[in-house]
């Protein structure tokens, strides 16, 4: 069983001999080392490159331990470098080991018979800020785990059962690959506790172990809801009779942020045309690590779904906020009121823009008058889409609005405009 990548295979091909360090990011476990070990390698091979001029190195690897040592590493690849001829492609995984990685990745990209790539997976090079080390230097590829996309051409079957096991153990691909339920899950738990939280607390100096853990807890529990770090706080004081101030928690935040554990929806007021500056909404990378962090409980498949389909907007390359409408209306006793409603998904891509409802069922019609309700208020010609688990083919409201299944859109990326 492989998982091709072919999204970002494409992107690294893209990238060659491009002058710059192409960096392979993102969170831990999500297939860096194999896209660039295994499915670059071999594409540079079946395009006549001798092997001889690819020149790899696994930093973690016990027999390489010694070329974390700068002075050692750049040794061996001159060496290699004499015995061939021609460009030499340079891979180096876990090269956060290295010491002085930028000072030697910069000294190599600076010989022209070298074009460099890497990736890593320690707290340091998780940094989202990693790619502005090498001062527009560098060529940042950001992984994510297997959309589901990926996960069912690999997979495939029952769309209907693959898409139960992917909202509950998400697509980081060694997760995928396990059959045993009960390993799925220890696995998750012990990839979160062991490695994603002990990285961010060992990077940022963290004091507060149980605080940050309990933070995330609560994210966990309140994807697709809209919050801020006072809400947090005060939730941290009613539920954990805790007391961490919201400077605090901005930083716990920003540190989860950073190791691309999580993404952040601003709210995005569509009338005034700018950003609202409280109550984000926080989406984890992979929704398998989120269910495990609360024990895979609280599985409302309202929210996953959320989840589902931010994590795809996002992979394909769009730029995501939280849509707010704000709105006149007479109240009961007859006074004229301001409310705000809200769009799940104000998604642009250059010049394009759509706006996504995540509706997980409308069995009625008045179920599809409330979720197209705040879409209908947006006055402009930019397409509106509500996206459904239930079973239908694309149609379209009588007001206009495109109704398309969930498992559709997952699986067709041009089902969106079309």
């Amino acid at each position: 069983m492989e998982f091709q990548r072919d999204k970002y295979l494409k992107r690294i091909i893209d990238g060659k001999e491009n002058s710059l360090v192409k960096i392979v990011t993102g969170m831990r476990r999500c297939g860096k080392s194999y896209l660039l070990f295994n499915l670059f390698r071999r594409h540079l091979i079946d395009s006549g490159v001798p092997d001889s001029n690819i020149i790899a190195m696994a930093l973690d690897d016990w027999n390489s331990q010694d070329y974390r040592d700068p002075r050692l590493l750049m040794q061996y690849i001159d060496q290699r470098m004499k015995e061939t001829n021609g460009l030499c492609y340079i891979l180096i995984d876990e090269v956060q080991l290295l010491d002085r990685f930028v000072e030697v990745l910069l000294s190599l990209m600076h010989n022209e018979r070298c074009d460099v790539y890497v990736t890593g997976s320690n707290s340091r090079f998780l940094s989202s800020d990693v790619a502005t080390e090498f001062r527009g230097r560098g060529d940042e590829i950001r992984l994510a785990p297997l959309s589901f996309s990926e996960y069912y051409e690999a997979f495939g079957g029952d769309k209907s059962e693959r898409m139960r096991l992917y909202s509950i153990y998400g697509g980081l691909p060694q997760v995928a690959l396990i059959d045993d339920v009960p390993k799925k899950k220890s696995f998750l738990k012990n990839l979160f506790q062991s490695t994603y939280l002990r990285d961010i607390i060992e990077r940022n100096s963290v004091r507060n172990d149980e605080g940050l853990e309990e933070l995330v807890r609560i994210l966990a529990s309140a994807i697709g809801s809209p919050t801020n770090p006072l809400k947090i706080s005060d939730t941290f004081k009613s539920v954990s009779h805790q007391s961490i101030n919201r400077q605090t928690i901005s930083n716990y935040i920003s540190y989860l942020l950073d190791a691309y554990m999580i993404s952040e929806a601003m709210r995005y007021d569509v009338k005034g045309r700018k950003y609202i500056g409280t109550n984000s909404k926080y989406y984890f990378s992979d929704i398998g690590i989120r269910n495990a962090i609360i024990n895979f409980r609280q599985q409302e498949p309202t929210h996953i779904m959320e989840n589902v389909i931010y994590n795809e907007l996002k992979g394909r390359g769009y730029s995501v906020d939280v849509g707010n409408v704000e709105i006149w209306q007479t109240n009961v006793a007859g006074q004229r009121v301001r409310s705000n409603l809200e769009i799940d998904f104000v998604v642009n891509n250059d010049d394009e823009r759509i706006y996504v409802q995540s509706a997980y069922s409308m069995p009625t019609r008045e179920k599809v008058a409330q979720e197209q309700n705040s879409l209908l208020k947006i006055k402009d010609g930019f397409r509106k889409v509500i996206i459904t688990n239930d079973n239908v083919s694309p149609w379209t409201t009588d007001e206009g609005i495109r109704v398309i299944n969930y498992w559709d859109f997952l699986l067709d990326e041009n089902l969106l405009f079309s």
